[in-house]
């Protein structure tokens, strides 16, 4: 009977562009876990230890960011991303992935009403 290798998805990401590639996606999808499991498969890729050391963490603090629970500031983002050699960019969203903001009238008429106040000049 043949043992079976545990599939390990970090193992295929042996590109800059792969790895570029499947960050990118993560990110459109706009599902944060989705981004964080992404960064953390890359980083897997490289290496915890080397990644940890050149984004200035400790390799626990890298595993607990990017670990199930974890949540990660935009600092330690930067620094994982400049560890695993990749930069981002932003580009519009599509017009059908755009979310309209719409304010309440309440908030429409505060705005309004602090517009107003700003824009009257009281001469002594």
């Amino acid at each position: 009977m043949s043992k079976l290798k545990k599939f390990d998805a970090a193992e295929y990401l042996d590109t800059p562009e792969r790895q570029a590639a499947y960050i990118a996606a993560a990110m459109e999808t706009g599902d944060a876990a989705f981004v964080r499991d992404a960064l953390g498969l890359v980083a897997r890729a490289h290496g915890m230890n080397k990644v940890a050391i050149v984004a200035g963490l400790n390799r626990e603090s890298l595993y607990k960011a990017l670990g199930a629970a974890g949540n990660p500031e935009f600092g330690t983002v930067m620094g994982i991303m400049r560890a695993i050699g990749l930069t981002m960019s932003v580009r519009p969203a599509a017009k059908n992935n755009r979310k309209k903001h719409r304010m309440s009238a309440k908030a429409v008429r505060r705005v309004s009403v602090k517009a107003a106040r700003s824009s009257t000049r009281v001469e002594a």
